[in-house]
């Protein structure tokens, strides 16, 4: 090696900012917001470290403290006080997502995000409307065309609530397209849908089930999440989705398919998200719980890595600790 090339002499005090190729802002991140209906208090979440499940009555306190820390997008979960075959809370008018948007939207500043799923809402915790003998055969699962109908119905309750942007999670074919047309119809063309338009059927998801109550009562998801092992389909997955109408593309987990973040980063022009997923979280936990990992070290730098490889925001359990760092 000669003189002549010495990559470090870029890596000093003073001149590393100066040349840093990705930058990590309180304004990349969303924070999940998990909002229950069930309890009069704040609930730990035991396997997220750091997170609860806080009532509707405190939902407006809890994205203050989210905007305290220079955060200023929230998604928000719900957890009904009831629930049945078709998951009918997801859009009712006083649902607890409705609930808990209308008073943050009057008070505060935040953007607001809404999951727009039913696996919350349904009794057997899938994402829609089971085929019949669901229950009893393993083949089957979730009718898709049966279920589009109740997600545009769901976001255009969000919508009237007052959210920003409506992110459909479920995995259902044509989801982006029912849920544009519900929109429009209804005279909110200028929401925004955020599409998970690449999720993965992960193990990663396990204490986000415990923080939402959402866990499938039988079988799995493997029918309509995408596998592992693919990575060119999430590209038709993304185009899909694009072509339907979705602003924002959405990978889900995020630390496991950062070649998917970074395959669907080159291939389309529109805002990229990533998901850094509730497993990712409690994983890094248990490392620095251990003395392992130093915790707020590896936090930035897994989000920093989402970045890195194309995320233009990143939903993160993180997004609070982070941004009091940065």
């Amino acid at each position: 090696m000669t003189h002549r090339d010495r990559p470090r002499r870029l890596r000093r005090d003073g001149v590393r900012s100066l040349v840093s190729e990705t930058d990590l802002e309180a304004t990349d991140l969303v924070a999940p917001v998990f909002v229950d209906a069930t309890t009069d208090e704040r609930v730990p979440i035991e396997s997220m470290p750091g997170h609860e499940r806080v009532p509707v009555a405190d939902a407006v306190d809890r994205v203050e403290e989210v905007l305290a820390t220079g955060v200023e997008a929230v998604m928000l979960f719900g957890i009904p006080e009831s629930k049945d075959s078709e998951g009918s809370r997801a859009w009712a008018e006083d649902g607890v997502v409705q609930r808990a948007t209308r008073a943050i939207t009057a008070e505060t500043g935040a953007t607001v995000i809404t999951d727009v799923c039913l696996c919350e809402y349904t009794d057997h915790g899938h994402c829609g409307v089971l085929e019949p003998d669901a229950r009893d055969d393993p083949t089957l699962t979730v009718d898709n065309d049966a279920t589009l109908d109740l997600l545009a119905r769901t976001a255009v309750s969000h919508a009237e609530a007052g959210a920003d942007v409506v992110a459909p999670s479920s995995m259902t074919d044509g989801m982006v397209g029912a849920i544009r047309d519900g929109l429009d119809e209804a005279g909110f063309t200028d929401v925004a849908i955020m599409s998970y338009a690449a999720k993965y059927e992960s193990a990663f998801y396990g204490p986000f089930r415990d923080a939402a109550d959402g866990a499938p009562a039988f079988g799995n998801r493997r029918h309509y999440q995408m596998d592992p092992a693919n990575g060119r389909e999430a590209l038709r997955e993304v185009r899909l989705d694009t072509e339907q109408g979705a602003d924002v593309l959405m990978v889900k987990p995020g630390l496991p398919y950062l070649d998917v973040v970074s395959a669907v980063r080159r291939e389309f022009d529109h805002p990229v998200a990533a998901y850094n997923v509730s497993g990712e979280y409690a994983m890094l936990h248990a490392a620095a719980e251990k003395g392992w990992l130093d915790l707020d070290a590896v936090a930035r730098e897994s989000l920093l890595s989402l970045k890195r490889a194309g995320a233009d925001l990143i939903v993160t359990y993180f997004a609070e600790d982070v941004a009091r760092g940065l």
